[in-house]
């Protein structure tokens, strides 16, 4: 596999990352907008999800129901997420389709149909997604957590949104989050697979560089004050199983200590896949598994690192067994934590935490859609060489640098603990 990128920008600040690789006579093509739950005020929380919605109800010359069927015959994928920090699009297509991704998205890109009509009939799916993400036990208990963490920073609410702002958006305002951060210069374009650099970026050129760019978005700086104190959060509901979550502030992915509080998930919970097309690997060697699950007091035990622009958490979730509570598991996550805190790790033990996270991210970056999804990814949150020189900065962890980052950020103080309980067979 050749390593090289190709990286310009246009005259109107689209930035484009280019990725030969001959491995599939495939091409998988990105665009992400540098906006996210992150830029959203009260009042119009969840409108970057919306307005992904949106851009699939098409543009005059690419109606959607004619895009899904095209993409559909050449036996390509096509789909879109959206985040904390930003918003992506992207299409996997036989490599001598990659006009097609490239017009879609440069159309999209300036002519999405954002109307009355469509924005009714989307408020409607809109608000059947969120009801029901809230017949999950997870979901509620993890919006109740991020709420509790952030007073002030945006990063207070679910990407989806508060119900009541999903019934009061109107189409103004989903006109105006498109037109203020879908431009070419809020907007990074990657692409990987079965090209030629130059043929591809003489396609790149032809179909986004006539796009005008816009102002520069505005962008909400709320930084989020030292927590005071642990906070504690309790949702009930009629799902029988009891979780509990325990969410610490931590750094962004700029910070140095983001190497070590990976290695650290990796060593507590086994490693958290960064990339979200990843799956994951066995964490049965982990500290929390063996303490937990290995002695019946929980069914699953997972963490959750995420690379963001401004500092998030670092969440360890448990499943709680029938006959047990999750009082029972909270002491015994505190007893190996504060291990940690005591004493650092071991050799080698470090040494099998940082093989396992650096397997993991490898796993993830394989295929030629990984490839691209970390072109574009990295350009988040950082630049492309924070990808680059990952593997690198786990392999530079040492124990002390764990027992560093434990002391530091996982304090009661420094944390949300949050319990999901079954109110099914409550006495009362």
């Amino acid at each position: 596999m050749n390593d090289a990128i190709t990286q310009f920008q246009l005259n109107n600040g689209l930035s484009v990352l280019l990725k030969e690789m001959h491995t599939s006579p495939l091409i998988s093509h990105w665009i992400w907008y540098r906006v996210g739950s992150r830029d959203e005020k009260p009042g119009v929380t969840g409108i970057s999800h919306w307005t992904e919605h949106m851009l699939f109800k098409g543009t005059p010359s690419f109606p959607a129901g004619e895009l899904d069927r095209a993409i559909s015959r050449l036996g390509g994928l096509w789909n879109a997420m959206t985040y904390l920090d930003w918003t992506a699009y992207f299409e996997v297509l036989p490599a001598d389709q990659s006009d097609l991704a490239l017009q879609l998205e440069a159309d999209r890109m300036r002519n999405a149909i954002i109307n009355e009509k469509e924005v009714e009939t989307e408020r409607t799916v809109i608000i059947s997604e969120r009801q029901g993400n809230e017949n999950d036990p997870l979901f509620l208990l993890q919006e109740e957590i991020q709420a509790a963490a952030f007073r002030v920073h945006p990063y207070h609410h679910v990407i989806i949104g508060d119900m009541a702002d999903l019934y009061s958006i109107q189409c103004q305002d989903l006109l105006y989050h498109y037109q203020t951060y879908y431009t070419p210069n809020n907007a990074v374009l990657a692409i990987a697979g079965d090209f030629d650099t130059n043929e591809m970026a003489a396609k790149v050129m032809k179909y986004f560089e006539e796009i005008p760019p816009g102002a520069a978005p505005p962008r909400l700086v709320r930084p989020e004050p030292e927590q005071p104190g642990e906070r504690r959060v309790m949702v009930e509901g009629p799902e029988e199983t009891t979780y509990l979550q325990i969410a610490y502030h931590t750094p962004s992915a700029n910070d140095p200590n983001f190497y070590p509080l990976s290695v650290l998930d990796s060593l507590l919970t086994g490693p958290s896949s960064l990339n979200l097309f990843s799956g994951g690997i066995s964490n049965k060697t982990s500290r929390l598994y063996r303490a937990l699950v290995e002695r019946e007091l929980a069914v699953g035990v997972s963490g959750g690192l995420s690379a963001t622009i401004d500092p998030y958490l670092y969440t360890i979730t448990v499943t709680v067994p029938p006959g047990k509570k999750a009082e029972q598991s909270l002491p015994v996550i505190d007893e190996e934590i504060a291990r940690l805190q005591e004493s650092p790790p071991q050799m080698e033990e470090l040494t099998r935490a940082v093989k396992q996270a650096r397997a993991l991210f490898a796993y993830g970056s394989e295929s030629i859609s990984n490839q691209a999804f970390w072109l574009g990814f990295s350009e988040m949150f950082a630049h492309y060489e924070w990808f680059e020189s990952y593997l690198n900065r786990l392999a530079e962890v040492t124990p002390q640098d764990i027992q560093r980052v434990a002391q530091t950020y996982l304090r009661p103080q420094n944390r949300v603990v949050g319990e999901y309980r079954s109110t099914v067979n409550q006495k009362g």
